[in-house]
């Protein structure tokens, strides 16, 4: 077994349906995972992730490819790899009948866990969701945050040594996503792995060592967050909004320094020195503008576009 990848994936093929109806949902997709980091799958919707996902776990067969999880080749070897793997699906699928500690003991059983093995689980499983005093609950007494760290907590009960996360904090208030993100750092600091969809791209950003961007099933990028930004983005951005942005962007020879992008009301500036634009805007009427470095929601929506998918 290859101690340094925890999972790999190599020229991977999905299509669904035939002739004019044919939809290749993953292309050729590689990559592999490092032990102990946080991988982000990045995409548009429709993209090709949660395929990928249910893919690397065996629950959907490639056309073609291989997978290597956990040392176990998949398809063939799932179920045993699958025992060594946590997921935290995208809605949660807690059973509203159990308590809290009765949804993890019953959970804990399908890996074929001694109950005794469970209960002493518990205790640590619920404190690390800060779900103490929540332990005789019943999932409808849950707030929405509390029910996501359950679902997290649910997926840490055999200990896994990789964790798949598909989009964990979707629905989630500003607290209830800063604590998610508490956890997660914990389980990357206790050495497990993660792979992480999500649409959120400060959360791609603070989380991921490494990441890809997939687009139409294919792979587009593939490194850690800042140099990724760094190798597509210019350096800072300036938003440009407000009555007169369109006519300001318009005007000739304003801003020859930078990239620009136009959507809805706002323009977008960007450049390696913004220093001209914002000696240009000081004054400008019936305009507001907002001046910082460029982040990773600028390359996604440089590499798959500001069009809207369904």
């Amino acid at each position: 077994m290859d101690t340094s990848s925890i999972l790999s994936v190599s020229a991977l093929c999905k299509t669904y349906g035939n002739g004019e109806k044919r939809n290749v949902v993953v292309n050729g997709l590689s990559f592999a995972l490092r032990r102990g980091e946080c991988y982000g799958l990045l995409g548009p919707n429709g993209a090709g992730k949660t395929t990928t996902l249910r893919l690397c776990l065996g629950l959907t067969e490639p056309d073609s490819g291989t997978i290597t999880l956990v040392g176990h080749s998949i398809p063939r070897d799932a179920r045993p790899a699958r025992l060594r793997v946590g997921v935290v699906p995208q809605g949660d699928n807690l059973d509203p009948d159990f308590t809290v500690a009765e949804n993890l003991l019953v959970f804990g059983r399908y890996f074929g866990m001694r109950d005794k093995e469970i209960e002493d689980r518990i205790p640590r499983l619920l404190e690390f969701a800060n779900l103490t005093a929540k332990r005789d609950a019943r999932i409808g007494e849950l707030s929405g945050g509390m029910k996501r760290r359950l679902t997290l907590a649910r997926a840490l009960v055999n200990d896994p040594d990789l964790i798949f996360m598909d989009e964990p904090t979707t629905g989630l208030d500003p607290q209830a996503r800063h604590m998610i993100w508490d956890r997660l750092k914990t389980l990357l600091a206790d050495g497990k792995t993660i792979v992480l969809t999500t649409h959120f791209m400060d959360e791609a950003e603070r989380l991921c060592d490494r990441l890809v961007v997939i687009d139409h099933g294919e792979m587009i990028a593939e490194g850690p967050p800042r140099e990724l930004i760094a190798q597509h983005i210019e350096a800072e951005v300036v938003e440009v909004y407000g009555d007169n942005a369109m006519a300001w962007a318009d005007a000739k020879g304003r801003v020859r320094s930078a990239r620009l992008e136009v959507s809805g009301e706002t323009v977008f500036c960007y450049t390696n020195d913004a220093r001209p634009l914002l000696a240009n805007l000081q004054g400008v009427e019936g305009v507001r503008y907002l001046h910082r470095p460029a982040n990773l929601e600028d390359l996604f929506l440089k590499l798959t576009g500001r069009e809207m998918r369904d």
